[in-house]
This record gives structure tokens, C-alpha cells and sequence, in this order.
């Protein structure tokens, strides 16, 4: 089977088990341009890296409608390139990012606000009661556009549970933030919990591309 063909098929079989309303972002650390080609031509137009020097590259040889999500963990000292290349930051969680990330743009960048299910710092995020106090700070800031919050199911935590408790947190803040109207999660092994809790934006790269 080409390499084509083995993307392709993989594809059609996560959008098979996906509704129409759950934004598909792939994931694109570590693979080549070639295969973010082929996701282009079979259709994929939101592609998701983790770090900066990989999307800086690939960013700019896909056509011009192609969405760019930056979720890895932000370093202050490559936001100056993140910004030039990514339409979207899905994990955001620190207020002088956010402050660096105004100064750096003249238009706004959509964002999600990355928000910690376990305390556990070393895997980024804020503490939920946080949300409200960092979200009214971002809101002073040009350049920002918050539109949702991301999370990461904790690894000795059932899915289910941890989604389902990102969902009692979205809906108490988007009851006081409006315009929190997104939630980004579920990735290659949870993303039908995170759909079935209210997930908007998936984050798949392996089950895709392979390991």
C-alpha cells in the first residue's frame, strides 16, 4: 500500500467516527511535508504542531488556507516566531505569555485557554478556579481572542471522568465568558470520550499517520 493510500484510508476512518460539527485538526509533529501534502490533498485543512521550529518550516509551504494550531507548551522566547505562522494557540496558560503574545500582533489571535485537571505543573495548564481571573486579564490585552479552554485527560484517569469534568468547567465559564464557545480535546486514544462530552476541536495524529 502507498503512503497515500495508507493516510487516506486512516483519514476516512477518523472522519467516519466523527459529527460534522467536531473540527478534525491532525496532528503533524515529527512527520514530514510529504505527508502533510497528502492530508492537504485528501481534504485536511487544520494541522496541528507542537513545536515551533517544525511548523515554522511547514507553515509556509501549504496554500494559504490551511489553519495552523500551535498546542505545545509555550516557550516565551519562540513566540515571536509561534505567532508569525500559527492561527491558532491551544495552550495558553500563562498571563505574561499573553501580554508577550498582545505586543507581538496587530491582529488578534484566536486562543484556547489550557486548563490543568490534575494540578500536576510539569503538563502546563491552569487551576480551574483560575479561568475566571485569567480570562478578565485577557480581555484588557489587544491581540488575544479567547475562544475556548484545551485539556489533557490525566494519564491514570479514566477519560470519561476527566472529560466529563471539563465539561461542568466549560459550562460554568462560558456561562460568565461568553465567548468561550470552544472545547479543544480527545487525541488518537480519547477522542470519542472528549466528543461525547462536549469536545469541539480533536487533536489525532497517530491514529492517522501511524506511529
Amino acid at each position: 500500500m502507498s503512503r497515500a493510500s495508507e493516510i487516506t484510508l486512516n483519514l476516512e476512518k477518523i472522519r467516519r467516527s466523527i459529527p460534522e460539527h467536531v473540527t478534525l485538526i491532525v496532528v503533524t509533529k515529527t512527520y514530514p511535508i510529504s505527508d502533510i501534502e497528502i492530508l492537504y490533498e485528501a481534504g485536511v485543512r487544520d494541522f496541528g504542531e507542537n513545536r515551533d521550529h517544525e511548523g515554522a518550516i511547514k507553515a509556509p509551504k501549504l496554500p494559504a488556507d490551511a489553519n495552523w494550531h500551535f498546542q505545545g507548551q509555550i516557550q516565551s522566547n519562540k513566540l515571536k516566531s509561534i505567532v508569525t505562522w500559527a492561527d491558532f494557540i491551544h495552550s495558553l496558560d500563562d498571563l505574561d505569555h499573553a501580554k508577550k503574545i498582545s505586543k507581538l500582533r496587530k491582529e488578534a489571535i484566536s486562543v484556547f485557554i489550557q486548563v490543568s485537571l490534575d494540578g500536576e505543573a510539569s503538563r502546563g495548564g491552569i487551576l480551574p478556579s483560575e479561568i475566571p481571573n485569567f480570562l478578565e486579564e485577557c480581555e484588557k490585552l489587544k491581540g488575544i481572542n479567547p475562544i475556548g479552554l484545551m485539556a489533557v485527560a490525566p494519564l491514570n484517569e479514566d477519560p470519561n471522568t476527566a472529560f466529563s469534568r471539563l465539561a461542568e468547567i466549560k459550562a460554568v465559564t462560558s456561562a460568565e465568558f461568553p465567548k468561550i464557545k470552544y472545547l479543544s480535546a480527545g487525541m488518537s486514544n480519547d477522542y470519542q470520550a472528549a466528543i461525547a462530552h462536549g469536545a469541539t476541536h480533536i487533536r489525532v495524529g497517530s491514529s492517522i499517520l501511524g506511529s
